[in-house]
């Protein structure tokens, strides 16, 4: 039995206290098909997501089979599903592939059983037929059965579904209804709808009735209309316009003992003519366990409650989460058309200046004269040349720089941001942070490597570096890494992916005119920013750190910007890869479902 005592969620309302949810209270029995109905704004998703954990409530507690869940921790993964209002699987995948990857992040299981698995929720859920259909062609009913399919995988005994049938039509709202209730049929299973529609009220166990964060009514549907005394279910909402909310919940408090004999007798009714005994509630001897204090749980008892998660490892997680951002990728031909334009194009860009310093660096030679007035035309022209080659040879440096900062923002300022809401799911279905962002980092290292050492060969090319050739493709490496490092942090701490991508494309834009290679910055402003550009850093450690005597002595003559040691310039862009590593873990850590 799920049972809520006195819950309450208060939030700050411009200093003043209101009460999202208040002391609502309710039993709901094993094996029990359940609706939330109310206004818009009553609270009915809010509830939702404070028994599923995903908000947290400031008072009152739930019990579950016996347990406190504030006090002995909250639902394990396997034990609770979550179907949110939008789409949790990726439009790319196949149907077959979005449960198999459900279930390969979620139950720890042999291929035979997951296989099992997986031909099992299909047929549950009545999309066997489709299993090869890409989630993009499907209808809107046949992605509600998907959302299910995919909770399905962990065998839940608590399924969660908020407004599932939404923007249906009727045949498919009833057909999803119909579905649900037999999924609660089917081991005890509890499962909660929230929904708008008051239709189909005849099949569920029980209804329960928000208004304004207050429980005015739970019982089965035959009484409802007694209860409030209307004609139909539609008259019910302007009923409750009738009282003040925390007057509503009052009334049912003092009511509700009949209204709950009565449900658990239909309860009864409806299990015998299945010919079945009703799911019972058991406290088992592994929920005594957790009952007792963290210090008298020995290290059996530990080892017993990690058995129970039957989750995956994080090494099965992160192969899983890898494998399947590359079948997205090879699949979204936009995506792929654009990261293969970018490797074509930007060597390409960089190829056409190739000419300006390869040819004057063959005339770069100190020159010696009898007569005056010719050795310092020689001189001047020298230093013409040696103006030519510096300029020629910084700027086609820290253009390969930018591009590839460019190119580095494009990889990931959208990659988990996009998929923020599919991810949250995700976590809370048990998938590890570490394996999601690592799954992120080796995708985006491989996107790296390849798109740096193309355009370090392609350039090279036509343009010969003169210098260390290692060097100057480490710190195009580096340059490219420590900007998709740093757009991957920002991608994961902001809440839509038009936000992460302005914020990148903003830095990527100061790359230039604050990394002082066009013009050298006023000392107070270089001091406060120098150490956030990542360009200025891969410029200076392969000029400094790579070219020639020659070169460098001709780009130094015509940069006024001072440069960097380059052991220093690598430190710096190794701690921009880390911080953004990091920024993404916090990021992707922190809970953004709203």
């Amino acid at each position: 039995m799920l049972e809520a005592c006195n819950i309450c969620l208060e939030v700050d309302d411009d200093g003043e206290p209101l009460f999202l949810l208040n002391n609502v209270n309710f039993n709901i029995p094993l094996g029990h098909f359940m609706a939330i109905v109310g206004p818009s704004g009553c609270g009915k998703t809010t509830l939702l997501k404070t028994i599923a954990g995903i908000k947290t409530a400031t008072d009152g507690t739930f019990i579950w089979e016996g347990r406190d869940l504030s006090e002995d921790g909250d639902f394990e993964p396997n034990e609770i599903g979550y179907v949110p209002q939008f789409s949790i699987a990726y439009e790319e995948l196949t149907v077959d592939e979005s449960i198999e990857s459900a279930a390969r992040l979620r139950v720890n299981v042999d291929e035979d059983e997951l296989n099992d698995i997986i031909d099992e929720v299909l047929a549950e859920t009545g999309m066997t037929d489709i299993a090869d259909r890409q989630v993009k062609l499907l209808s809107g009913g046949q992605k509600r059965r998907l959302a299910l399919a995919m909770e399905l995988v962990s065998r839940p005994r608590i399924l969660l579904c908020d407004e599932v049938t939404s923007g249906l039509d009727p045949r498919s709202e009833r057909e999803i209804v119909q579905l649900l209730h037999e999924l609660s049929r089917k081991k005890g299973r509890i499962v909660i709808s929230v929904t708008h529609s008051l239709a189909q009220m005849e099949l569920y166990d029980s209804i329960m009735v928000m208004v304004r964060g207050n429980l005015a009514y739970h019982g089965v549907p035959g009484t409802m209309n007694h209860y409030f005394g209307v004609e139909n279910f539609e008259e019910v909402y302007p009923r409750l316009a009738l009282r003040k909310p925390d007057q509503w919940r009052v009334s049912w408090l003092k009511h509700r003992e009949p209204y709950y004999e009565r449900m658990e007798k239909e309860r009864k009714s409806k299990y015998a003519a299945l010919g079945v005994t009703p799911p019972v509630s058991k406290v088992s001897d592994e929920r005594q366990k957790r009952r007792r204090s963290r210090e008298d749980v020995d290290e059996e008892d530990d080892e017993t409650e990690e058995d129970e998660t039957e989750l995956p490892g994080f090494g099965t997680q992160f192969s899983q989460l890898l494998k399947r951002r590359f079948n997205i990728l090879l699949r979204d031909r936009t995506q792929l058309m654009l990261q293969v334009a970018m490797i074509v194009i930007f060597p390409i860009l960089v190829a056409l200046f190739s000419s300006k310093g390869q040819d004057q660096l063959l005339i770069l030679a100190d020159t010696t004269s009898n007569d005056i007035a010719a050795e310092i035309q020689a001189q001047q022209a020298q230093a013409e040349v040696r103006a030519r080659v510096g300029s020629a040879v910084s700027g086609i440096i820290m253009f390969e720089v930018i591009l590839l900062g460019l190119m580095g923002s494009n990889n990931a300022s959208r990659e988990i941001a996009a998929e923020r809401l599919i991810m949250e799911k995700e976590k809370f279905a048990g998938m590890r942070v570490g394996a999601y962002v690592m799954s992120k980092v080796v995708y985006l290292a491989l996107l790296v490597l390849l798109q740096s050492v193309w355009m370090y060969a392609f350039v090279q090319f036509f343009w010969e570096y003169r210098g260390d050739h290692l060097n100057h493709l480490y710190f195009l490496l580096l340059a490219n890494a420590a900007m998709t490092s740093v757009c991957l942090g920002i991608s994961a701490n902001c809440k839509t992916p038009d936000q992460a991508s302005l914020l990148s494309i903003y830095l990527v834009g100061f790359q230039l005119p604050l990394s002082g290679a066009v013009l050298a910055l006023p000392d107070m402003v270089e001091m406060f920013t120098q150490p956030f550009i990542s360009a200025y850093w891969a410029w200076s450690g392969s000029i400094e750190g790579g070219l020639g005597a020659d070169v460098l002595k001709a780009v130094k003559s015509i940069v006024q910007t001072s440069f960097s040691p380059a052991r220093l310039c690598e430190v710096v862009l190794w701690a921009h890869v880390l911080f953004g590593i990091v920024l993404a873990w916090i990021g992707a850590r922190r809970a953004q479902w709203d």
